[in-house]
């Protein structure tokens, strides 16, 4: 896992989008690299890492019961500590190692958010040196990665030491993707108090008006969840989870189905075509490219005039509110926007 001198790079995380997370039997790892994404669609189903027969967690694997807000995995207590809790509650884990200097600035960061956010979401972190099956079947290349766990399904994050501020607008967008999909859990400390002797936070109440949404994204309909966020909608103009929620389906349903492969490689021979330029930007932004998203279709802009200038604008604000407004990628993207326009 080491780089070479020992020197870590910074990493990204790896994820086959629709395809199991498997335990590699070894050898390389091949498969083309992603940015942080924050749509569940196609995201990596970690069943694969489940190992029957597994042994119970050794002592000191954790860093209290399950239950805790960070604590520490190993091949053994994966399946409880990530991929049954991530049912209830999102899951964010950190693959990092003794000798990793970032990890050691990333770390300490991802702790205090997890104290702070009381509970909101469980930090696992996962020593690839102790765990090496756990980074094999990750596809680490480097570290630190952080990832996020949503109903066993993996949201890749982002990679390297990043500011606090910046890390936790990644988490505040894996709490939206999470509360779309209705885990909204809270956690407890493993003693049952914060650190300040508070009491543990305790799960909001059940808001039963996105539940035909969430039944509905559930069991695959996603007609029926846009139609069920648009009468929310309708009712509150203002409800920004029914607003978010309504985006990412529309989102879905735009890219289902679709050959990925057959759609890049016209978008590429037919660069005047608006209409692939739109699908492989809702591509880009679901593989996590974002900033790739933001470029095409504001250069459409620049290149295009009318409907198809009107077209591409829509677009482009219609995936800024998927990836969230206050995303510094967002920010700088505005800016590009309004020179295409002005």
């Amino acid at each position: 896992m080491r780089g070479s001198g020992g020197s870590p790079p910074c990493a990204w995380i790896l994820a086959d989008t629709g395809a199991a997370w498997q335990v590699p039997a070894g050898g390389g790892h091949n498969r083309a690299m992603t940015q942080p994404s924050f749509s569940t669609y196609g995201a990596v189903d970690l069943a694969a890492l489940t190992q029957r027969g597994a042994q119970p967690p050794s002592r000191g694997a954790s860093r209290g019961a399950t239950g805790g807000l960070v604590v520490d995995v190993t091949e053994a207590t994966f399946q409880a500590e990530v991929l049954e809790r991530s049912s209830t509650v999102p899951v964010v884990v950190d693959f990092w190692a003794e000798w990793c200097a970032p990890c050691k600035q990333l770390s300490p960061a991802l702790e205090r958010l997890a104290e702070e956010y009381a509970g909101r979401f469980v930090l696992a972190k996962v020593d690839v040196d102790a765990s090496q099956q756990l980074a094999a079947a990750a596809q680490i290349q480097s570290i630190p990665t952080v990832l996020g766990v949503i109903k066993g399904q993996a949201v890749p994050l982002f990679q390297g030491a990043l500011p606090e501020a910046q890390v936790r607008q990644y988490v505040d967008q894996l709490l939206q993707v999470a509360a779309a999909n209705g885990v909204t859990g809270v956690a407890e400390p493993a003693d049952g108090a914060g650190s300040a002797g508070r009491p543990a936070a305790t799960e909001p109440p059940h808001d039963p008006r996105y539940d035909a949404a969430y039944d509905a994204i559930e069991r695959g309909d996603l007609d029926a969840a846009a139609a069920a966020y648009q009468a929310l909608l309708t009712e509150a103009p203002a409800d920004e989870e029914a607003r978010l929620g309504l985006a990412q389906v529309d989102l879905m349903r735009r890219t289902e189905g679709l050959d990925e492969r057959a759609a890049r490689a016209h978008a590429e021979s037919a660069p005047d075509d608006v209409d692939a330029a739109l699908l492989v930007a809702d591509l880009d932004v679901l593989a996590g490219r974002a900033e790739d998203a933001f470029r095409r279709l504001v250069d459409v802009v620049r290149r295009t005039s009318g409907d198809d200038r009107d077209r591409a604008r829509s677009r482009l604000l219609e995936l800024f509110g998927v990836v969230g407004q206050d995303d510094p990628r967002v920010a700088r993207a505005r800016v590009a926007l309004a020179s295409a326009l002005f």
